[in-house]
């Protein structure tokens, strides 16, 4: 997918404006990403299923070539919501499988990856390392919305929050 094709389909997916007419069409040879808004389907159930009865923030999946962010959070800035499908999608396009990223009941992060029974080539190792990687270069940006979480979803305190540090 090329950076225009990319734009595009984020502007549709967060801002819902379609600039179709703003863009040149050019063709991809292989289309490496498609943005789905999948609240409307039945695609969402299966993220909701594999969290467990958990909150999903946003996850990727490799099979469908789809990327799901949670309507429920749609007040976070556009800015962290294109980092989360960044994240999802590259980690996805490397591994392979299915990444999500969820809220615990505590207001912690989780991010989990899995694969189908079937996939031959979901490696466990990289995608492993991977989760490491993002959990350590992401930090920040994965404790801010746990403060979030906390603040605007379990109704916390924020004062009580900086007490904790």
């Amino acid at each position: 997918m090329s950076a225009k094709d990319f734009e595009r389909e984020y502007k549709k997916e967060f801002e819902g404006i379609d600039y179709e007419d703003d863009f040149e069409e050019e063709e991809s040879p292989q289309e490496d990403l498609k943005i789905d808004e999948m609240q409307k389907t039945n695609k969402a159930r299966t993220f909701e299923k594999i969290a467990g009865g958990r909150i999903v923030l946003c996850g990727a999946n490799a099979y469908e070539q789809k990327y799901y962010f949670n309507p429920v959070f749609r007040e976070i800035p556009d800015s962290i919501k294109k980092e989360l499908n960044i994240i999802s999608v590259l980690f996805t396009q490397e591994a392979g499988g299915i990444f999500t990223i969820v809220f615990e009941e505590d207001g912690s992060i989780s991010i989990e990856t899995n694969a189908d029974e079937e996939d031959i080539t979901y490696d466990e190792i990289t995608a492993g390392l991977l989760v490491g990687e993002v959990r350590r270069k992401r930090q920040d940006l994965f404790e801010a919305l746990a403060i979030y979480y906390r603040i605007y979803v379990l109704g916390e305190n924020p004062a009580d929050l900086l007490e904790e540090d």
